[in-house]
């Protein structure tokens, strides 16, 4: 069973620095897709950014020159460096992994931009 674990969450000021981690355990397998998500209150959950095992990216239009997605398979580890926050960032951030057909999330970690 896969697992997936954030952390890096917290609170920041507008125009700080967070950097995410999500560590998979639980399979022999490498991940294909990893990325990570996100859910504001009263909003639903989005694509924030995704990468591949290869090492390609995808970034939601909003945070696109502000947010840097990356991954160390060997650790089975993804990043998310988050610069510039707004405090429209404000969210729980959720990382997401998928192995052959299943998608597997981790619990969440909240990320809290103060104006």
């Amino acid at each position: 069973q896969v697992q997936l674990v954030e952390s890096g969450g917290g609170l920041v000021q507008a125009g700080g620095s967070l950097r995410l981690s999500c560590a998979a355990s639980g399979s022999n397998f490498r991940l294909n897709r990893m990325g990570w998500y996100r859910q504001a209150p009263g909003k639903q959950r989005e694509l924030v950014a995704d990468i591949t095992s290869g090492g390609s990216t995808n970034y939601a239009d909003s945070v696109k020159g502000r947010f840097t997605i990356s991954r160390d398979n060997a650790k089975n580890t993804i990043y998310l460096q988050m610069n510039s926050l707004k405090p429209e960032d404000t969210a729980v951030y959720y990382c997401k992994g998928v192995l052959h057909v299943m998608d597997y999330w981790g619990k969440g970690t909240l990320v809290t931009v103060s104006s």
